[in-house]
């Protein structure tokens, strides 16, 4: 068993109150985490305050530089970071060691944007007669305090996705991690502290939720980026005040398959986007929509593909599916599965559980209103629907309040540019599930899904401010 403290500006930290965190998958104690009270929270906002000039001036090489050193800090306890995610998220061993590498070519990205930002732009002022003798520039400044909110399914790189963006902006930042996986972000920012970082400008504080509400409202923060749910994100958009905010919520994605799909390669894909990490994934493949003529061999093909699909063990080096993140929503999967079948679904394998491990599972014949297609299951569970005509298939997708990726299963380049004019998603993905995601691109949604982009260019854009100099030679 581990013992996590809080990092308050840079410092570990123990404090009065403490959490046992389980093992989701065996239920052991892995972790005695140390909560952050009222006074470790005051400490680390003003101290996040006072760095923020310090940050806001350190030059581009220096933050850079300190992004580039802390790969090597990252890369250097690979092995230790991958159990903790194995061991507090039920992360399978082959996923947590891809997420620990995703990090680091995530702050990889991150010291290579900080540079191009550093360029500046150029505004053609004198493109009208009133500007004439007149040149612009825009460079780009630290916003100020970032406040950083993480969830328990990506806990190591979707904090880097918040941490790094802020330091190339020259930001200093607060992180609250989820209390179920605290310690890979407790890790990270000591190991940025490590690679140079001013103490002062990181703290990462698990605590609970009604401790930790009041940094929303905090005006000392400038920024505040959420990854969580729905009906949580929208609340604290509502009390941000005149923060910047970028929401990264849920989704029910969906993919489509036509005649013309290898359905052999759309299987895996989907099935391994349906069910890998248990589908704890904001863009999980929960909806796939199957042309008529193609639907019987492909639902056949994926429920053998699932019900072959192994479950168990995280620290196993092949699995991609373990236990639920906790027996709350492991019970709710089931519940919603079986109050579809209730309302006349077909269950053609899974809708079990044994303690937190769900089996994975596959269901046609789902009324659109049953609360696993709409709303988001964030299990694994997926629903196969057949359509006739390429347009209907768009409607299905757009059929949702949630609008983050889908993908698309087809070669008729004409119906690639269809769904990319008609779904209203922040992303089309063509012949891959739309769990597909690359550190740099842009990554958001629409309706439900949230507000802003992800991705290191537009979330350094967000926590920087952009100021235009005006000279007059």
């Amino acid at each position: 068993m581990r013992t996590t403290q809080v990092l308050v500006a840079g410092q570990l930290v123990s404090t009065s109150k403490q959490l046992q965190v389980l093992s989701p998958y065996s239920g052991e104690v892995v972790t005695e985490l140390h909560l952050a009270g009222t006074e470790e929270l005051e400490t680390a906002v003003a101290a996040a305050h006072r760095a923020a000039p310090v940050m806001r001036h350190m030059p581009t090489h220096a933050r850079a530089a300190i992004l580039e050193r802390v790969c090597k800090v990252l890369e250097a306890h690979t092995d230790e970071l991958t159990q903790v995610l194995v061991d507090e998220a039920a992360k399978p061993y082959r996923l947590a060691l891809g997420e620990v590498r995703r990090c680091v070519q995530t702050f990889q990205n991150a010291a290579e944007e900080c540079k191009r930002l550093s360029e500046g732009e150029g505004v053609g002022i004198d493109s009208v007669e009133a500007g004439e003798g007149r040149v612009g520039l825009i460079r780009y400044f630290g916003a100020g305090p970032v406040l950083a909110i993480s969830p328990f399914n990506f806990p190591l790189n979707l904090s880097a996705h918040k941490v790094a963006p802020a330091i190339a902006a020259g930001c200093p930042v607060v992180l609250k991690p989820a209390s179920q996986t605290p310690t890979a972000g407790v890790l990270l920012g000591q190991y940025l502290v490590e690679a140079g970082l001013p103490p002062e400008a990181i703290s990462v504080l698990p605590a609970p939720r009604a401790v930790a509400d009041a940094l929303v409202e905090d005006p000392r923060f400038k920024v505040l980026s959420f990854t969580g749910s729905p009906t949580v994100g929208w609340d604290l958009k509502a009390r941000a005040g005149e923060k910047k905010v970028v929401l990264e919520l849920g989704g029910n994605a969906a993919a489509l398959v036509d005649p013309s799909a290898n359905l052999e390669e759309a299987v895996d894909r989907l099935a391994k986007g349906a069910f890998a990490y248990a589908g704890q994934v904001c863009i999980s493949v929960q909806r796939v929509y199957v042309q008529r003529e193609v639907y019987p061999d492909f639902l056949r093909r994926l429920v053998d593909y699932t019900k072959a699909m192994p479950a168990g063990d995280p620290n196993h080096r092949e699995l991609l599916v373990s236990a639920m993140i906790d027996g709350w929503n492991a019970e709710r999967v089931v519940g919603w599965v079986q109050e579809a079948v209730a309302d006349g679904a077909t269950l053609h394998c899974g809708g079990t559980r044994e303690g937190n491990l769900v089996a994975p599972t596959v269901l046609s014949d789902v009324p659109r209103d049953a609360k696993i297609a709409a709303q988001e299951a964030f299990g694994p569970v997926v629903i196969v629907a057949p359509f006739d005509t390429w347009e209907e298939g768009l409607a299905a997708v757009n059929d949702s309040v949630y609008g983050l990726q889908a993908g698309v299963f087809t070669q008729d380049i004409r119906r690639i540019w269809q769904a990319f004019e008609a779904l209203e998603v922040g992303a089309v993905i063509h012949n891959d599930y739309p769990t597909f995601r690359v550190d740099q691109m842009p990554y958001g949604g629409v309706k439900s899904s949230g507000f802003g982009r992800e991705g290191l260019r537009w979330s350094i854009r967000d926590m920087s401010e952009e100021r235009l100099l005006v000279l007059r030679p």
